[in-house]
């Protein structure tokens, strides 16, 4: 079972500080969109972002960003992480389309399916009245 806080992902946004004033626009970009979460970051050019796995990720938020001609600049240990990030949360999201692999433990389950389709329980062919003599 997938834990619901697993899918929440909290990350930040390192912006370039050229073209001045960028964070601002991308700010109300952001802001517009569903199921999504946006806030100045901790940091000067950056915004704090809060989304789920399920809807976007971080990968495709970065692309989206640049089309629209915002440029980031990650330090060289964030931009390490952030392409570890890219590769798990891809992972995640795969891993989220694939079913369940059968296993012993739900063996069970043809079971049950098999003995919902039959008659079950105490059956006794003998006639009621019959029974009780011995």
């Amino acid at each position: 079972m997938i834990n619901p806080f697993e899918l929440q992902k909290e990350r930040l946004l390192f912006f370039s500080e050229e073209p001045a004033n960028q964070l601002f626009p991308a700010y109300i970009l952001l802001v517009g969109l569903e199921n999504f979460h946006v806030e100045m970051g901790p940091y000067p050019n950056t915004l704090l972002i809060r989304y789920s796995i399920q809807h976007y990720s971080l990968e495709a938020l970065e692309k989206a960003l640049a089309r629209e001609g915002f440029r980031l600049k990650y330090p060289l240990l964030k931009n390490i992480k952030k392409h570890l990030i890219h590769y798990c949360e891809d992972v995640q999201y795969h891993n989220l389309k694939t079913p369940v692999p059968r296993t012993k433990n739900n063996s069970q389950e043809i079971f049950v399916k098999a003995y919902e389709l039959h008659p079950h329980g105490d059956h006794d062919d003998t006639p009621k009245d019959l029974r009780e003599i011995k």
